[in-house]
């Protein structure tokens, strides 16, 4: 996707980056090359951003275009309102203290190029302001009084900066634009560029290291060009044609942000946030699989505001649920009405709904990975040994997990994948994971998980490294036909 760079005076600009163009303001506003291709990627360093002039039409036309471009409209309306962004810093206030710990002074103020401060200290703070407010140059004042505030967060021009100053540009600007690889002049660039967004510190990550790896694997060999991003890359996702999210989903969470941010610029992404939104919520799942006739476990709600609770229909052991809760966590089995009044008071100090579900003690559980309205895998998971869930929360390690054996889905009853395909149809045509129990010879859904775990060695035991391979193939697919719909609305 070609890249350009927005500024008054590009003959001053010493950057020599192989797809990048440096452009003065009218020349992208009138060419036609820049008002009919919609694959371009636009970072505005325009003198002013005042409204109606050019620096705000660059970013106007280019969001009209269809173009990613930094800043955005939304963004350079933010900093007219210097009450919003010190808001938004109140939700950081404990970095904020401990970043200005040892400073000695009452005011500081640091100039933010692309997310990179040059003073370690406050590279941490730098980013995070980059990912909240993005924009290429920001300065940032930040005043003491009983505690350390933000004072000032504005967009500066490179008018505004001195000559040394605009030097340090150089090496976070073409670290933006090319991604976290720097790119040598010699280094001939693949068809698109894919970001698959992990959490290392997570100890039960939906994919292993080694699972990334084979994607990553997969997708260099059909022509991407691959980045592992975290949380801290929020303000990166512009560079990039598709997101992979990898990290365990939830609504509340910034996976969910990313998702959005992605689809709003145009990306390809898995888990999309429509996806993450259904599947996420249990309540959500309940309603949508009963009114479509989908079998599941006998399944009610329970209520904060009911003093008794209903259960007609219902017989001790049964399992309570969390309606956001993952990983069989936030799940309890509960063997009596005590057991009950005790679990419910604790749910319901994080929820004022709670699942209720018939219990199916059955040996282990099936899930059916699904693509593109296609099943990919299956897998049998199994009990913890002793243990009534597929993971004893109670447990370390291995010890606490049951066996895991793929099985070759021309192998098992079509009814179970017709089952799973219907359910998973009702969420959309991104990679999911429908989870089933099996009992007298009929199948019943529990939850379709929009970020199903892939870890190598367990759901890739039958298909091998082809799993990954068909995962992003559907990626390229994807990617291919926006690009032919894009030229044919544009031919």
């Amino acid at each position: 996707m070609p890249k350009v760079v927005i500024t008054e005076k590009p003959d001053q600009w010493q950057i020599d980056i192989a797809g990048v163009d440096i452009i003065s303001p009218s020349e992208y506003l009138s060419t036609s090359t820049f008002q009919n291709n919609r694959n371009i990627k636009v970072v505005n360093l325009c003198r002013s951003y005042a409204y109606q002039s050019q620096g705000y039409y660059v970013s106007l036309l280019a969001e009209a275009r269809g173009h990613k471009v930094l800043p955005d409209v939304a963004t350079l309306q933010d900093f007219r309102f210097q009450r919003i962004m010190k808001d938004e810093s109140s939700g950081f206030d404990q970095l904020i203290q401990s970043t200005f710990e040892e400073v000695k002074y009452t005011s500081i103020t640091f100039n933010i190029y692309f997310g990179f401060v040059e003073n370690p200290t406050f590279r941490k703070l730098g980013l995070l302001l980059f990912n909240l407010f993005q924009s290429p140059i920001l300065s940032a004042t930040f005043i003491k009084k009983d505690l350390w505030e933000l004072h000032q967060l504005k967009n500066e021009n490179l008018d505004q900066i001195a000559e040394t100053e605009r030097l340090k540009m150089h090496e976070p600007l073409t670290g933006y634009l090319l991604g976290k690889k720097l790119l040598s002049k010699k280094y001939s660039r693949k068809r698109f560029d894919l970001a698959i967004l992990i959490n290392p510190e997570d100890p039960y990550p939906p994919s292993n290291e080694k699972a990334i790896g084979c994607f990553v694997q997969s997708a260099e060999k059909l022509g991407f060009n691959v980045d592992l991003i975290t949380k801290n890359d929020f303000g990166k996702l512009i560079q990039y044609d598709a997101l992979f999210i990898r990290e365990t989903t939830n609504v509340n969470h910034h996976t969910f942000r990313f998702a959005k941010k992605a689809q709003a610029e145009g990306l390809v992404v898995i888990d999309d946030p429509h996806s993450i939104l259904k599947c996420t919520n249990k309540v959500y799942l309940f309603e949508l699989l009963n009114r479509n006739k989908i079998p599941t476990p006998k399944t009610a709600i329970f209520y904060k505001d009911r003093k008794e609770q209903d259960l007609e229909g219902f017989e001790f052991p049964f399992i309570l649920k969390e309606p956001d809760g993952s990983f069989s966590k936030g799940v309890r089995k509960v063997a009596n009405i005590n057991e009950l009044k005790a679990e419910l008071k604790t749910f319901f100090r994080k929820s004022e709904l709670v699942i209720a579900q018939e219990y199916f003690p059955t040996e282990f559980d099936w899930r059916i990975g699904i693509m593109d309205e296609r099943p990919l895998y299956v897998c049998k998971y199994f009990m913890a040994g002793g243990h009534w869930q597929i993971v004893d929360w109670s447990k370390q390690g291995d010890e606490g997990q049951g066996v895991s054996e793929a099985v070759p889905i021309w192998q098992v009853p079509i009814e179970l994948v017709e089952t799973a395909l219907k359910a998973a149809k009702l969420i959309g045509n991104g990679l999911y994971g429908v989870d089933i129990k099996e009992r007298d010879g009929k199948y019943y859904v529990i939850e379709v998980n929009d970020n199903p775990s892939i870890d190598e060695g367990i759901e890739d035991a039958y298909l091998k490294q082809g799993l990954y391979h068909t995962i992003m193939e559907s990626f390229l697919r994807r990617l291919e036909e926006r690009k032919i719909n894009s030229e044919n609305n544009h031919g």
